[in-house]
């Protein structure tokens, strides 16, 4: 339960932080803690993902000093690996929304676009929620009402007042 408690405080923690950076390095202690406790739950799509995501992270960190051609195979082989722990670890049709929700959030982490994140928020929240892990949920959900409102600032009425 504790590590359920730590993930969600990283993941609100992490949304807070404007510098993308900082924002990342307390995203892989989220998704460190979501590891630990996916595995104490027996939701092993889940925590297999969470330790390729805390490994993507930390690669995603130093971006900037990866060659844009490597960078793009770096995309490639975490996409394949999430494909690949799908198989491995099929539980059912509810380990396709971990999956697909760390392929999405994978390609948003590389193109450093968070907009598509909120639908990976819900995919993991629809996810954990079958595990009845209540606080990963919470902050699954406040990831997506956090990308709803950011997406109305940035996008929708920075569009209508452009008019």
């Amino acid at each position: 339960m504790i590590f359920s408690i730590l993930a969600f405080v990283a993941l609100v923690l992490s949304i807070g932080i404007k510098d993308r950076k900082q924002s990342l390095c307390v995203q892989s202690l989220n998704c460190l803690f979501e590891a630990i406790y996916s595995f104490y739950i027996k939701a092993l799509t889940g925590a297999f993902l969470s330790i390729v995501n805390f490994i993507r992270t930390f690669i995603f960190i130093q971006s900037e000093r990866i060659n844009r051609k490597i960078y793009i195979f770096i995309l490639l082989i975490f996409e394949g690996i999430i494909v690949v722990n799908c198989v491995y670890t099929w539980n059912g049709f509810i380990s396709m929304l971990p999956t697909i929700g760390s392929m999405i959030r994978t390609y948003c982490l590389w193109q450093s676009d968070m907009k598509l994140v909120i639908t990976s928020g819900i995919l993991y929240g629809l996810y954990y929620a079958y595990y009845h892990s209540w606080f990963i949920v919470m902050g699954d959900v406040i990831l997506f009402i956090t990308g709803i409102i950011s997406i109305y600032k940035n996008d929708i009425k920075s569009k209508k007042e452009e008019i």
